[in-house]
């Protein structure tokens, strides 16, 4: 029996229609897919969390979306993971009501959550256990035994800092924990960046205060977002070498996206999901399916 391929999807609310199209599709055309590819998870925040870290995100869901949004996914035997990796978190913000609500909603035993703050992670163990931990990206280790040392912990993945991503020497030497390493492959942030520990502080801040305005000197803000730029950074895993991985017992992999333009999304989607041939049978099939849902959408507005 071949060994399954967990892949993880970003934006689970605000990608809601393109992962549930994906996801439908791969059941509706299963041979037009790579093989043994699953869907794993589906990643994210609901607007305006202050838990929420990596990425800001600002608004409000009321609370039957919130419902909906599980529903549709948990109904798929898809978790919804939620990014709870605010960096600045203290005691004070775990009484959230609105993040507590999520939680409290979510909590079926499928669910997950991404942490990062040790305040959090406490709570979260001993309030809500029935959810599944992840050690995230975000705590930026890169130490090789700091990292053996987390595989070790009580957590069901490891996301790994994706400048360790072609350490293949390292790599190798964890292959005894193959099973609870995940790889972000295709994240647009350049390797060894020195300020993505203050970007991640900063977006932390950005959600804790809803300071939409608040920027970032970042070095990589006058990059194109465009997919096919990000397959020239050093980080990429290419699908010709995720072959390499999967040999190595690595099955999951996790696809970034939250804050990039839709077409990023969709276009990692059909990289790292459809077998070459068929990405433009599947590319018409989404972009039809998505234009009959903003139709839908526009009527019940107007």
């Amino acid at each position: 029996m071949k060994q399954i391929i967990y892949w993880h999807l970003p934006g689970f609310c605000y990608f809601r229609s393109l992962n549930l199209i994906t996801i439908d599709l791969m059941k509706e055309f299963p041979e037009k897919f790579r093989e043994n590819y699953h869907i794993g998870s589906v990643y994210g925040t609901f607007p305006g969390a202050i838990w929420n870290g990596g990425r800001a995100v600002f608004g409000l869901i009321p609370k039957h979306e919130i419902e909906n949004t599980l529903k549709l996914y948990n109904e798929e035997g898809i978790p919804v993971r939620f990014t709870w990796t605010n960096s600045l978190l203290t005691k004070k913000h775990l009484d959230d009501t609105y993040c507590n609500l999520i939680m409290h909603l979510a909590d079926n035993g499928m669910n997950q959550v991404l942490v990062n703050a040790p305040v959090l992670e406490e709570y979260i163990r001993r309030e809500y256990p029935s959810f599944p931990l992840i050690s995230s990206t975000t705590r930026r280790i890169t130490d090789p035994k700091a990292l053996q040392a987390e595989l070790e912990k009580d957590y069901r993945l490891v996301v790994l800092d994706y400048d360790l991503n072609h350490e293949e020497v390292l790599l190798d030497e964890l292959i005894p924990y193959a099973g609870k390493l995940e790889f972000l492959v295709n994240e647009v942030c350049y390797p060894g960046c020195p300020k993505r520990t203050q970007h991640y502080a900063h977006q932390s801040q950005m959600q804790l205060e809803y300071d939409v305005r608040a920027t970032f000197p970042c070095p990589n803000t006058s990059t194109p977002r465009a997919f096919a730029e990000c397959m020239t950074r050093p980080a990429f895993i290419p699908n010709e070498q995720i072959g390499n991985y999967i040999a190595r017992g690595y099955v999951n992999f996790k696809i970034a996206g939250r804050g990039m333009p839709a077409d990023y999304v969709k276009d990692s989607y059909l990289y790292f999901l459809v077998k070459e041939e068929h990405r433009e049978f599947i590319r018409g099939k989404i972009n039809g399916i998505l234009q009959r849902v903003q139709q839908n959408a526009s009527g019940k507005k107007a």
